[in-house]
């Protein structure tokens, strides 16, 4: 036998139960595999994923499930798959149980099914809604695919192997793990790499989170550094059709060193990452390590499934090995700038819709969804540039023109996007021309109007039916009042943005409907700082899952980076509402005023409550200390306290929130995510008790210390 290997994994952006598409993109990522191998000769463990992850509760149809299988049969029927061993993720029922699992093939022979041991069930997945862990570790025994309920004059075998087990080729051992368990404490590569296995496989559903990156890329390479080994890691990519975005990042990794990297962000559908590797590299590294060899010893041994087949030739000796490279990683401004651009994308060209449509308020906001469509633009534009034939014809469908091609980022924007300034006899002038110059520079189809009418009918029908005109707290109103009149205008724009979003183009003479962007901020969704159904309620938001904090980051970045000088004057102005009247022409309402507390606190507060699991008490606890250079115990208590008063009373809020690229992990999103009531005793009676009672102490013990000092 050789030395050298070649192991592929691929980023493919597959879409929940698309499965003519998921087929195509396979055999296109198989295609590109097949010539990159022809011109070297050499053979491959080739790692994909089959029918997209979030299938949800789909999972529960056998419609799914045969599907699945139907369209297993068409891979293992290809001629690309050939002479490759393949690794495709899918659900298998066996024995009436559902499982995750890795079906591995090879010329046209079923070699293992493998279900997944180890299942993700925090944060945003839910696999043991769906799917039953695999409880037998290490064994493995031959099922009837008549038992996984499979048609099987599809295939040309009537059983398979089905468990735990690893492959035996000729020239090295091989073994698959899948997602979660390469995150777990006890990894089943630990144990397989202890038995003998070289090379570990993974395909994942790992979607993108602000700073994330370099935790699976440590995570990844630490799978090889302690005992070595080859590592190759397939993820998905892409909006698989709700609020996640994958990232791919394929990656394979030997000995604890980055051998191969894909692209985090790409509108490319399918990605493919070869390396060819020296096997000899992995048993000269493990022979030094004397400790591993020790464990190695008492190990219990995997059952293995030989392979008459050998990943190397023997007359290889001659070709070049792939050598380690550094990881290149993107500030948190860049995935801000590509991630949720790329899933605005995706979501488009899927939905069938024309394009979008955001109110523009000329505020930090409703501006950085702006610069994440224009971004979208730019990535697109150098897609269509690089001959991307696939965006080519995304574009041109989304744009209803068989001849269209997209000149720069500007021109294709003032087909796809539309801007409106819904302003009020409460905004000023300068928010008006904040937003007028911002959709010049990016190139929307901008569109300026007054709400004032609209708001005075509403009123007016109130007026006459209850006898009573209610008035903003300036001339004289309650606070009830006051926050009605808000509301109305709020509610207005939002009821204008869906008329303008399904008859604007109508009216210009183009085909097509429009989406609503939201663009509320994930500190103010905490907070509840909105209006239910105002404006934050849209078809989707690109910068809900983002904090206030990293917005103004991200409107600097591209401020310098897409030479967009409007946004100077907008970072510099104080976040406001403009629901209140103006004195003298200025603007007299602030965000942070309103909310009783600035931005960088929610942020403190909504990493606190989520992300340290830190209720009333608990946040109290944690704060005196963090903060204890700048507030007292008991300025602390009463910021906590404002928090949960704010946050129990608007959580309702949250059951309508619009769907939101989910960017940080305390997003208070009701839907999947942040699972609380909606309904709470805003007094929290108890838990403030405990505050107080903690406070009383802690000022006992000041003064007893300054007294005897």
């Amino acid at each position: 036998m050789g030395r050298t290997a070649t192991v592929a994994t691929c980023a493919l952006n597959q879409w929940a139960l698309d499965f003519d598409g998921n087929l195509a993109r396979i055999l296109k990522s198989n295609g590109f595999l097949c010539l990159i191998l022809i011109s070297s000769e050499f053979f491959a463990w080739y790692l994909f994923v089959c029918s997209g992850y979030g299938c949800s509760d789909h999972y529960y149809e056998s419609d799914t499930l045969l599907h699945s299988f139907e369209v297993l049969a068409k891979l293992l029927e290809s001629p690309a798959t050939q002479d490759i061993i393949c690794d495709v993720g899918m659900p298998v029922m066996c024995r009436n149980v559902r499982y995750n699992c890795r079906v591995i093939f090879l010329n046209k022979k079923i070699l293992l099914i493998r279900p997944k041991m180890m299942l993700a069930n925090t944060g945003n997945y839910r696999e043991l809604r769906w799917f039953t862990p695999w409880s037998r570790a290490r064994w493995v025994a031959y099922s009837p695919l008549l038992n996984m309920h499979v048609c099987v004059l599809c295939f040309p075998q009537e059983t398979v192997l089905f468990g735990d087990a690893v492959l035996a080729t000729k020239d090295t051992c091989l073994g698959s793990e899948i997602c979660e368990e390469l995150w777990a404490p006890n990894s089943p590569h630990i144990e397989m790499g202890l038995d003998g296995v070289e090379i570990f496989t993974n395909s994942s559903g790992s979607h993108h989170v602000l700073r994330k990156a370099h935790t699976r890329v440590n995570v990844v390479n630490s799978a090889t550094a302690k005992s070595g080994g080859i590592y190759v890691l397939a993820n998905q990519k892409g909006c698989d059709g709700d609020r996640l975005y994958y990232d791919g990042c394929a990656m394979i990794s030997m000995n604890g060193d980055t051998i191969a990297q894909g692209s985090q962000f790409s509108l490319n559908d399918v990605e493919v990452l070869v390396a060819t590797l020296d096997l000899e590299d992995v048993r000269s590294y493990r022979a030094e390590i004397s400790c591993r060899n020790l464990e190695a010893s008492k190990v219990n041994s995997y059952p293995r499934i030989k392979v008459n087949f050998a990943l190397s030739c023997s007359d290889d000796i001659c070709v070049p090995a792939c050598e380690p490279i550094q990881w290149r990683y993107h500030s948190p401004e860049e995935e801000i700038c590509l991630g949720p651009a790329c899933w605005l994308w995706d979501y488009l060209r899927r939905s069938n819709q024309a394009g979008f449509f955001l109110p523009l308020s000329g505020g930090i906001d409703s501006s950085a969804t702006a610069c994440i469509v224009y971004s979208m633009c730019r990535q697109v534009c150098l897609a269509v540039k690089n001959g991307n034939q696939d965006v080519l014809a995304d574009v041109r469908r989304i744009v209803n023109d068989e001849t269209y091609t997209p000149v720069d980022s500007q021109e294709f924007c003032g087909h796809i996007f539309t801007t409106c300034y819904m302003a009020s006899e409460n905004s000023s002038q300068d928010t008006y021309n904040r937003a007028k110059l911002l959709a010049e520079q990016i190139g929307s189809y901008h569109i300026n109007l007054n709400i004032d009418v609209a708001v005075k009918a509403i009123v007016g029908i109130f007026s006459m039916v209850m006898g009573r005109a209610p008035q903003f707290r300036v001339y004289g109103g309650s606070s009830r009042e006051n926050l009605a009149l808000q509301n109305v205008q709020a509610r207005i724009r939002m009821v204008l943005a869906y008329l303008f979003a399904q008859l604007s183009h109508w009216a210009r003479g183009m085909p097509g409907g429009l989406l609503v962007l939201g663009s509320a901020n994930v500190d103010e969704s905490l907070h509840g700082y909105l209006t239910k159904y105002d404006c934050s309620s849209a078809d989707i938001n690109p910068i809900g899952g983002i904090s206030k904090t990293d917005l103004r980051s991200f409107i600097q970045y591209c401020m310098e980076n897409f030479q967009l000088t409007a946004l100077r004057s907008i970072i510099s102005a104080p976040p406001t509402a403009e629901l209140e009247p103006l004195a003298d022409g200025q603007v007299s309402q602030t965000d942070e005023e309103d909310m009783g507390m600035t931005y960088t606190e929610l942020s403190v507060y909504g990493k606190l409550r989520k992300m340290a699991k830190a209720g009333p008490y608990g946040m109290f606890c944690k704060l005196i200390n963090m903060w204890k250079e700048i507030c007292t115990p008991r300025e602390v208590a009463s910021k906590v306290k404002h928090f949960f008063r704010m946050y129990s009373i608007n959580r309702h809020k949250m059951t309508t929130l619009t769907p939101a690229y989910h960017a940080e992990n305390y997003s208070p999103d009701d839907n999947r995510f942040d699972l609380r009531p909606f309904l709470y005793n805003s007094t929290w009676s108890w838990q403030f008790r405990s505050i107080d009672k903690q406070v009383s102490i802690v000022h006992f013990f000041s003064r007893f210390i300054l007294n005897h000092l």
